[in-house]
């Protein structure tokens, strides 16, 4: 995969060229008509971010799979509370619960801590906060194929709560990554273009659920042996491999990380987000 990378550079770096030439006036018998500057370079700035737009796509896969299985191993686990019974869809409160607080955390402490570490005005670029998202997400995968195989493994049925720190780090991701990608597409979109980058945004995610989907039916595909039904195909999840499949999943979002990686190394952001100190009084009379 990492070695398609230097011939989408090549290719980039001539498209931009090639798009400059809209501006160049051929008069009225020329082959194309003549596009203004401003024309041209909002179309090169939002097609520099589709890189990144495919690969957090990738790295995003992993965030519909975990939600949608974790509810089901909930399902097999032991769902009381003392007296109380617990349905696995109430995790769900797990991550919001998280989400809500750690918000508050993060703009009210974190935010100006990092400020005044790093001089940057939201603490850290929007791409780094991407990548905490990220990482978060494969770490999710990891704990939740471990605890899938010792639920299959155990003597008695596992409590649900065993399940919280995987939608832990899925409250981790959603706080960093989801706020991160929309505030990085707003910010980097020219200003007539800001519908088309809230558009991006939401395509990400619903491609990224497709493609999940997609991911499902393949490993289906490729398991399923004769009369021997796929990874996720057995009648119940004691039947099926879905510790495997969170494996396959973490691997898939880690050549996805590794892929974002390169592409938020090599982007160069529209604007400087660092704080600019402003002269003081003192200084201006001098």
């Amino acid at each position: 995969m990492f070695l398609v990378f230097p011939l989408i550079n090549y290719y980039s770096v001539h498209l931009a060229r090639f798009l400059d030439k809209a501006c160049i006036n051929h008069g009225k018998e020329g082959a194309w008509s003549l596009c203004s500057v401003t024309k041209v370079e909002e179309t090169k700035t939002v097609l520099r971010m589709l890189p990144l737009f495919v690969s957090s796509m990738i790295g995003y896969v992993s965030n519909p799979i975990i939600f949608t299985f974790t509810v089901q191993q909930g399902g097999m686990t032991n769902t009381r509370l003392g007296k109380i019974h617990v349905s696995p869809a109430t995790l769900f409160i797990i991550p919001i619960t998280f989400q809500m607080v750690m918000l508050a955390i993060y703009d009210r402490f974190i935010v100006p801590f990092l400020r005044r570490r790093t001089g940057y005005a939201s603490g850290i670029t929007h791409l780094q906060r991407i990548g905490i998202g990220f990482a978060s997400m494969i770490l999710a995968s990891v704990i939740a194929a471990v605890v899938e195989r010792k639920r299959k493994e155990a003597a008695v049925q596992m409590s649900l709560f065993w399940l919280a720190p995987q939608f832990f780090l899925l409250g981790v991701s959603d706080v960093t990554s989801f706020p991160g990608l929309l505030e990085f597409f707003n910010s980097e979109a020219p200003r007539g273009m800001k519908s088309i980058a809230t558009a991006l945004f939401w395509c990400e995610i619903g491609l990224a659920s497709l493609l999940a989907t997609f991911l499902v039916q393949a490993v289906n595909s490729i398991t399923r042996h004769g009369h021997y039904g796929g990874w996720l195909e057995g009648s119940s999840l004691d039947s099926s491999q879905l510790d495997l499949f969170y494996w396959v999943v973490a691997v898939i979002g880690l050549l996805g990380f590794l892929n974002y990686l390169y592409w938020a190394k090599k982007y160069v952001y529209r604007q400087d987000t660092r704080i600019v100190d402003e002269p003081s009084v003192d200084q201006d009379s001098h």
